[in-house]
């Protein structure tokens, strides 16, 4: 049991179902291969201490901790050594949300390399403990947190899913973009209790948020009016972050070509 361990929480990359829902299993778009594969350039450190990668056994997930963490996953002996979380899976009963039975993606060439042993018959059934009521999510992200809990490392990454991410957390309001990485921790005192809440450290990678969600409606009601304020803040907070960082660059650049231009007058001189 590790309760002072650090949870590297991620979200997939973007994948083809964006546009529709129906799609079963969803893969990776071009796009979302890219921003995977962009995460260990942005996470050098991450992929030199992590200790353990979970992943939901959803195609999405897998195809982004592959990528994302390919570094780290080297280290620790390949692919087969990703631990494919059922629990982790995503909350919604909708096709693109519904896993692969574990002798499908066996037969699959790309996904043939993963551990599915904890895959049971009924992870890709929507029902019981995996389904997609409120009280039964509940009782799922309540699950997963006492499961990292008890894991024995420090450093733990867990590629999920934006709304399951959002339980795990128990922040309603937080949207993730595609291949965003934030740190939480377990609040020290109550991290022996049975909801074992997490609490938000630092974001590492802020993800892309080109089509991060599939469009929304108008939204209608005072709660989805808060809602989706909620997150147009967090995209202007990203790009703003951008922006800082490109400001900042433009300012040393500025200070580097008057140094230059101050030699070189003294040269002349």
């Amino acid at each position: 049991m590790a309760p002072t361990s650090r949870i590297y929480l991620t979200r997939h990359a973007q994948a083809e179902h964006v546009r529709d829902s129906n799609i079963a299993d969803a893969l990776l778009t071009k796009l979302g291969e890219q921003q995977a594969a962009r995460l260990p350039s942005l996470t050098p450190e991450l992929q030199d201490v992590a200790e353990v990668i979970i992943s939901s056994p959803l195609r999405r997930t897998l195809q982004s901790a592959s990528l994302g963490y390919a570094d780290a996953i080297k280290r620790l002996g390949g692919d087969g050594k990703i631990v494919c979380l059922p629990q982790a899976q995503e909350c919604n009963d909708v096709p693109c949300d519904t896993g692969s039975l574990r002798e499908v993606l066996e037969t699959q060439p790309y996904f043939a390399k993963y551990d599915f042993s904890l895959l049971t018959p009924d992870w890709t059934s929507k029902q019981g403990f995996y389904a997609a009521h409120s009280e039964s999510l509940d009782a799922r992200a309540q699950w997963v947190r006492q499961y990292l809990r008890e894991r024995p490392e420090q450093h733990i990454v867990l590629v999920a899913h934006g709304d399951f991410l959002r339980r795990l957390t128990k922040e309603p309001e937080s949207y993730w973009a595609n291949a965003e990485v934030r740190l939480f921790q377990f609040e020290p005192t109550s991290v022996h209790t049975d909801a074992c809440p997490l609490t938000h450290i630092a974001n590492v990678a802020e993800g892309d948020w080109t089509d991060a969600t599939a469009p929304e409606p108008v939204p209608t009601t005072q709660a989805a009016l808060s809602s989706m304020e909620q997150r147009v803040k967090q995209m202007q907070a990203s790009l703003a972050s951008q922006t800082d960082v490109l400001a900042d660059l433009d300012r040393r650049l500025e200070a580097a070509e008057r140094k230059k231009a101050e030699l070189e007058s003294h040269d002349q001189l």
